[in-house]
């Protein structure tokens, strides 16, 4: 396809990504609950521990990067964790129990009562984030759920639950992205 040919297509999908942004700005509500969430449990002194697979890993690991280095403005460091980055500790979870664990045992290891998951799966499905999101309740901590398409079973485990309802992954991961963003902007005015 050459560059010329292209350009409706390139149009089409970033008025898709308008359209999806648009919709996630319907109701914030669970934005402000879940920015809300994060702030009150990193003021008291507790963490947020964020997960999910592929692209929504990549979005555990931006979130804690920003929690833990800034967002816009100076401030003490907040408590972030991906925990998909640990290859040792994802390897070996695996290896030794199933793929399905490598983020249960890591919050049955570091959760503790008044931390915060932060589950990314924009199917709403993934069993190792299913997993994960049972043992963070069971544990007592808060669960944020990002999700996409209907929210599937995660969006219903959730304390609270920020859905994109789009059925392409790709636009959900970048309504995602700036719902973070979003909510990092928000927890950095509190903790300021």
């Amino acid at each position: 396809m050459r560059v010329p040919d292209a350009a409706p297509l390139v149009r089409e999908i970033l008025a898709d990504t308008i359209r999806a942004h648009e919709q996630a700005a319907t109701d914030v509500t669970s934005i402000v609950r879940a920015a809300d969430v994060m702030a009150s449990a990193l003021k008291n002194g507790r963490k947020v521990l964020a997960f999910g697979n592929g692209g929504s890993a990549s979005d555990a690991q931006h979130l804690a990067a920003e929690l833990v280095g800034r967002f816009v403005r100076e401030r003490r460091a907040l408590a972030g964790l991906a925990l998909s980055t640990d290859t040792s500790v994802l390897t070996s979870i695996a290896n030794d129990y199933s793929f399905d664990r490598v983020f249960s045992r890591q919050i049955e290891a570091l959760g503790v009562s008044g931390d915060v998951a932060v589950a990314i799966s924009t199917s709403g499905s993934s069993p190792n984030v299913l997993d994960a999101c049972r043992v963070a309740r069971e544990r007592g901590l808060s669960v944020i759920a990002m999700t996409g398409r209907d929210g599937g079973e995660l969006g219903r485990l959730a304390d609270v639950h920020l859905n994109v309802p789009h059925a392409s992954t790709a636009r959900v991961q970048e309504v995602h992205r700036t719902l973070l963003h979003v909510m990092c902007e928000l927890v950095e005015r509190e903790i300021v």
